[in-house]
């Protein structure tokens, strides 16, 4: 019964994880093929109103 447990433990996480990733490599994929001129839309967003803001916290390396 135990070999039995170990074995869906590791089939289960199996799936998830490759259900997982399947749906990062998809997303880049097609941010890369269908992203357009607007790829960075919402990075470019943000870095432009974090311009100018002081670091806080953690250690300077």
């Amino acid at each position: 019964m135990g070999a039995y447990i170990t074995d869906l433990m590791i089939v289960a996480l199996l799936i998830i994880g490759i259900t997982a990733l399947m749906g990062v490599i998809t997303n880049g994929i097609g941010e890369k093929i269908f992203g357009g001129k607007r790829r960075t839309e919402f990075t470019d967003e943000s870095a432009k109103y974090r311009t100018g803001w002081k670091m806080v916290g953690g250690k300077k390396s």
